[in-house]
């Protein structure tokens, strides 16, 4: 599939650090997969923030076809070339009412890669506007420098460290979506989202795409294939679910998050240079 970004889509991309929104699917099939999520929660009695952090995909088998979802990886290839793999994942979903946030911060500063050319998709599931505490991205931040960030373990932030960096919050922008529609920004965009002041739930999915000749900084670790090939071997190869909660590829899911949450001699990216 070609023609999904414009050449002018492109160029704001690559001049601003953000594109938003563009159309992956109608809002009844995005309210088909909120309710497969929001099924999960209930079966398993857990909120889906709760498991589906670092390789979500991992989880599902219709996670994984999303990510591979041909609108979403036309728009990345638009930015990346032919060759994409897809190295992480993540659910987020706010309450409504719901005080918790994702704080200012950067990407590259955690997912240790080389070159930062890493384009992250958020999908929307459900609305996500003002009210609901859509995307902030401070334009042009991706062409700075990686920053330093606090790691505050705050409660209510979503972010895995509370990771958090201060900025000027009168250069931000919106990203609102509608249930079906995604947004893109560049690992190095400075990006946060408030809380959830309405009545319904904001639910999303973050997709994280790099080239495949892109290297981990961070030692070995594995990525699933979304297009085109791999010709470089930087990565070992995610477990792709076989079913729904299928217990192999769930358990090396936990075990990469388990380690990143717990591993406190974690570097951040923008140290190690």
């Amino acid at each position: 599939m070609t023609g999904v970004l414009t050449p002018e889509q492109v160029a704001h991309f690559k001049q601003e650090g953000y594109l938003c929104p563009i159309r992956a699917f109608s809002a009844e099939e995005a309210r088909s997969y909120r309710n497969r999520i929001e099924d999960f929660e209930a079966r398993s009695g857990e909120e889906v923030n709760k498991r589906l952090k670092i390789k979500a995909h991992l989880a599902f088998p219709w996670l994984v076809e999303l990510a591979r979802h041909p609108r979403i990886v036309s728009a990345v290839q638009a930015l990346l070339g032919p060759d994409v793999l897809l190295f992480g994942s993540s659910a987020f979903a706010k309450n409504a009412r719901d005080p918790r946030f994702v704080s200012w911060h950067q990407d590259s500063a955690y997912y240790g890669l080389d070159p930062h050319q890493e384009v992250t998709v958020w999908l929307a599931l459900s609305r996500a506007s003002s009210l609901s505490g859509c995307m902030k991205v401070i334009p042009r931040s991706h062409l700075g420098p990686d920053l330093v960030h606090e790691e505050t373990f705050d409660a209510n932030n979503l972010l895995a460290r509370g990771q958090r960096v201060t900025v000027d919050e009168s250069l931000a922008v919106e990203m609102p979506l509608e249930p079906g529609e995604f947004s893109m920004h560049h690992e190095r965009t400075v990006h946060g989202s408030p809380a959830n002041m309405s009545d319904d739930r904001r639910i999303g999915i973050a997709f994280f795409y790099m080239p495949a000749h892109c290297r981990s900084l961070l030692g070995r670790r594995s990525a699933l294939l979304v297009a085109g090939e791999d010709r470089h071997g930087h990565w070992d190869r995610d477990p792709e679910p076989r079913f729904d909660l299928d217990p192999d590829s769930l358990t090396f899911m936990e075990n990469v998050w388990a380690s990143y949450r717990d591993d406190t001699t974690t570097v951040q990216a923008a140290r190690l240079a």
